[in-house]
């Protein structure tokens, strides 16, 4: 496929949410279900720079965090479709990702309550700001995003209604809707 050619809607899967949101397990999910690659944002940004986003923000801080997170995004968007992909919570935040993100594929929004996602986020050190008052933060966090989240989102999902695999299927259900031929395994 050239570059000026369109990749169809659903060929590439685009997750977005918050940390604990269940962008990680439903892009598993996605992956078994379809048989398509799965890349996390985490694992681009390793291979990128060959840290983790923890030792980057430990090491060079938030700054350079976020600007490896902003390329592993587009990593992810020049992977050859079809593929799932899941993005870091804070690329929303940036009008060129939000852009990014936006042009990449079908995007589903993985949604669950501030005090869920507080729970599934429990020790994640790498997030330093959750160390004090974790549901306030992730409150917080969802009103700045939520409104860019649901910006730029296809389908959104309420992760906390169900478990990875249902998650999986309601995107390829609404994405056998949109254009059946797309998500053949």
């Amino acid at each position: 496929m050239t570059d000026a050619e369109p990749i169809p809607r659903c060929a590439r899967i685009v997750l977005l949410g918050m940390m604990g949101s269940g962008k990680s397990s439903v892009g598993r999910a996605l992956a078994e279900s379809t048989g398509w690659p799965f890349v996390d944002n985490d694992a681009l940004v390793l291979r990128a720079t060959g840290r983790t986003a923890r030792e980057l923000l430990a090491t060079d801080g938030q700054s350079a965090m976020r600007a490896a997170e902003s390329a592993a995004l587009r990593a992810g968007a020049a992977l050859d479709p079809p593929s799932i992909v899941a993005t870091a919570a804070g690329t929303v935040l940036d009008p060129a990702d939000r852009a990014v993100i936006r042009g990449s594929g079908f995007v589903v929004w993985l949604t669950a309550p501030a005090e869920v996602l507080a729970g599934r986020a429990a020790g994640a050190v790498h997030r330093p700001w959750l160390d004090e008052d974790p549901i306030g933060w992730f409150r917080a966090a969802l009103e700045e995003r939520a409104p860019l989240y649901g910006e730029i989102a296809d389908l959104e999902i309420d992760t906390n209604a169900m478990d990875p695999a249902e998650g999986a299927d309601a995107i390829l259900r609404a994405c056998s809707a949109l254009a059946p031929a797309t998500i053949e395994t």
